[in-house]
This record gives C-alpha cells, structure tokens and sequence, in this order.
C-alpha cells in the first residue's frame, strides 16, 4: 500500500523532469532559516563561551568572583580545576567552572587604591600650596 502511494507521488512517466534550479528554490527557506539561526542563536552563545573561557584562564589569586549559585569571594588558592574561595569565615574548594563572573580583579583594585591615595596627595599638596600662597601674597578685594 505504501508502495503504491510512493508510487503515485513520484514523477509522472513522459513529464519532464525538474531542473536544478526549482530543487534549490525549494531549500531556500530551510536555508534561510539556518542562516537567521546562526546569527541569533548559534554565533551570540559561542561569543558568550568565549568570553567565559577567557575569564576562567584570567583568573588569579585575590580576584573578587561570584559564582554560579551566588556566593561572593575571594580566590585564596587556584589550580588547574580547582579553586580555593574565602567566604566570609568559611573556605570553600570549588570547580574552576563554578566560576560565574569576576566581580572585582586584583590588579583594578591595586591601581583603584593607588589612584585614589595619588589623588588625596595631590589635594592634600594642593591646600598646603592654597595656604602658604595666601600668607605670603594677600588677594585683593574688588
């Protein structure tokens, strides 16, 4: 029965046959619908793993991460797989891919602190020059 169905469904004996053209019109649409998968489903994910990928191999001792599950800490210890992450009082050993994202690098935090002791210097020499300039050159009133 399936036979004669397939049967009846093919080609019809003497029409004449379709050329390449009408096949490939005919795969247009699932094509297309790749393509638009592609670029809004398959290529944005790669992007994100990526980025990921490069964010675990950046890590390093006293970075600031938050993981999957939510817990904040920070990195004690870091080998190949593993992590050492101080919460509060408590230390967990964690997978590397635990890692959810960096909430502060080390290095940032480093030149933040730099910079802003740099800056209260740089106020702190600035009054004393306010000072000392005003004692030795009075500022006329207008």
């Amino acid at each position: 029965m399936f036979a004669q169905i397939a049967y009846a469904m093919g080609p019809q004996p003497g029409a004449p046959a379709g050329d390449g053209m009408s096949m490939l019109a005919s795969f247009m649409p699932f094509i297309l619908m790749f393509i638009i998968f592609w670029f809004l489903l398959i290529r944005p994910q790669q992007k994100r793993a990526k980025a990921h990928r490069e964010m675990l191999e950046s890590l390093g001792r006293g970075d600031a991460i938050i993981t999957h599950s939510g817990l904040l800490g920070k990195i004690l210890e870091i080998d190949k797989e593993e992590i050492l992450l101080e919460c509060g009082d408590a230390k967990l050993r964690l997978s590397r891919s635990a890692v959810g994202g960096v909430v502060e690098k080390k290095d940032k935090k480093d030149k933040k602190e730099k910079k802003d002791k740099k800056e209260k210097k740089e106020v702190r020499l600035e009054k004393q020059d306010a000072e000392s300039g005003s004692d030795s050159e009075p500022t006329e009133k207008k």
